[in-house]
């Protein structure tokens, strides 16, 4: 063999400096991690800009109009809040499933069974027809509640008592859901035939702005109903729960470290039935809400996806309760877009890629990139 063919190769650097992946050692600060999904949601509207263009469209003109249909008037920003009000019930109703590391994948099911449930006050009847609004009301939030939160606890018995994977269960059980609604609206409570139930009698509808248009003339034509109320109220609850609770503490713990919170005496499993207890009774408060206070009857077409795009909100609200609200009336301006914008899939697509911009985002989150200069020796 030839000296030739023994010696090195040339050691030659394609790049003057080395990338390193690293795993991060603690968990980065909240700052950062709001940082990164803001980060995200402006890489996600500048894939959606190229996305239209390269079909033909104008990207500045659709988000400029996304922004007038939605913000551009006092009365299409009632309108974005009354889309807002059950993603942000819907959208905590995630938060607080998540930040315990419980996949609740079932939101969309429990909102049609809180729809059910306050339907059913109305409907069987529960009450005389002429009973005063306050006593309706009272009586399909909690029946609301009640139905979201028993399919909630189904889910959550299953994973406490057989460890059955929650994400499977709740998104099986959310088929399941809109099914049962089905019977009913097809055929127990039918009106003559039509896929849908009878109006309910108005003192059963949640009180609009426009109701007291008479003593406050601003409020004339506004279509913000006192669902806004039930669900910033539900938003500070839950803040409270796992920021200033014993609760809110084993949540907390649990999601951060099973086996130190188990070491601690805390028990996991009860935690994840209660858990899901209350996340099915705050996404069935969201299904009473909409059904109560805009729809005004029992019928197969009442969500868009509320409860999925409750996963979305609760990830890029990073699980604060109160980001929460104000991540919700971004989306709830790009649901309500849907209908003024053609083609009318544009504001799901850009709910899509969104979705997975935080997804990618979170490799940041783990990891870090460093970048040094390389040193020939």
């Amino acid at each position: 063999m030839t000296e030739m063919d023994t010696a090195k190769p040339e050691n030659r650097f394609l790049l003057p400096f080395r990338i390193r992946i690293e795993a991060r050692l603690k968990e980065p600060s909240r700052w950062f991690a709001s940082l990164l999904s803001f980060l995200a949601v402006v890489l996600a509207l500048l894939i959606g800009m190229l996305i239209i263009k390269l079909g033909g469209g104008q990207p500045w003109l659709i988000y400029k109009h996304i922004a007038k249909s939605s913000f551009g008037s006092l009365g299409v920003f009632s309108d974005t809040m009354v889309k807002a009000i059950p993603l942000m019930l819907v959208g905590l109703a995630c938060a607080l499933a998540f930040r315990m590391r419980l996949w609740n994948i079932g939101a969309e099911g429990q909102f049609f069974l809180g729809a059910f449930g306050a339907s059913l006050i109305v409907l069987l009847p529960v009450l005389p027809e002429g009973a005063p609004r306050w006593q309706f009301i009272t009586l399909m939030i909690l029946s609301g509640m009640l139905f979201g939160a028993l399919w909630g606890f189904i889910p959550g018995f299953l994973k406490a008592k057989y460890n059955v994977n929650e994400v499977i269960s709740t998104l099986m059980m959310n088929y399941i859901a809109v099914e049962w609604n089905n019977y009913f609206i097809y055929a127990v409570w039918s009106e003559g035939g039509f896929q849908m139930s009878r109006m309910f009698q108005r003192n059963a509808w949640l009180p609009r702005l426009a109701d007291y248009a008479k003593e406050v003339k601003l409020f004339s034509g506004l279509t913000t109903h006192l669902g806004l109320v039930l669900a910033l109220v539900a938003a500070v609850i839950v803040w409270l729960i796992l920021t200033k609770s014993r609760w809110g503490y084993e949540i907390r713990l649990i999601g951060d470290n099973p086996r130190a919170a188990e070491y601690a005496g805390i028990s996991i499993k009860k935690n994840v039935v209660y858990v899901m207890l209350l996340s099915g009774a705050l996404a069935g408060l969201a299904g009473m809400s909409e059904i109560s206070g805009v729809v005004h009857r029992l019928q197969g077409a009442i969500s868009p996806g509320y409860g999925y795009t409750g996963i979305i909100i609760a990830w890029l609200a990073k699980l604060n309760p109160l980001a929460v609200v104000v991540v919700s009336i971004l989306f709830g301006a790009l649901i309500l877009a849907g209908r003024e914008v053609q083609p009318s899939g544009i504001p799901t697509l850009i709910q899509g890629v969104i979705m997975v911009c935080l997804i990618a985002s979170e490799f940041f989150m783990r990891y870090r990139i460093t970048i040094t200069r390389r040193v020939e020796g």
